[in-house]
């Protein structure tokens, strides 16, 4: 079973940007599809970006052209670069790992927007 730890959230002031890592460990990091998701207080958790196992990124709506989701498969690792960060953006932050009916999250990482 793969397991995830986010990092790299923090305080930032509207316009200004983020990058979140999500590190893998414990299984083969190249199988899994893996995304962001994230969640703000009384909101349900949605999807943010995903990223195929051979890179092809997808976007919701409310980040496109705003955030890029990559992944270095030699690193373990799956990133998400903010830019123009909006207070909307304001949640926490998942790293999800899936493949067929497996899944694991990370334990989530704080971004908050505000001046």
């Amino acid at each position: 079973q793969v397991q995830l730890v986010e990092s790299g959230g923090g305080l930032v002031q509207p316009g200004g940007s983020l990058r979140l890592s999500c590190a893998a460990s414990g299984s083969d990091f190249s199988i899994y599809v893996m995304a962001w998701y994230r969640q703000a207080p009384g909101n349900e958790r949605e999807l943010v970006a995903a990223i195929s196992r051979g890179g092809s990124p997808d976007y919701a709506d409310s980040v496109k052209g705003r955030f890029t989701i990559s992944r270095d498969n030699a690193k373990n690792t799956v990133y998400l670069q903010m830019n123009n960060l909006k207070p909307e953006d304001t949640a926490v932050y998942y790293c999800n790992a899936k493949r067929f009916v497996v899944e694991a999250w990370g334990q989530g990482t704080q971004v908050t927007v505000s001046s």
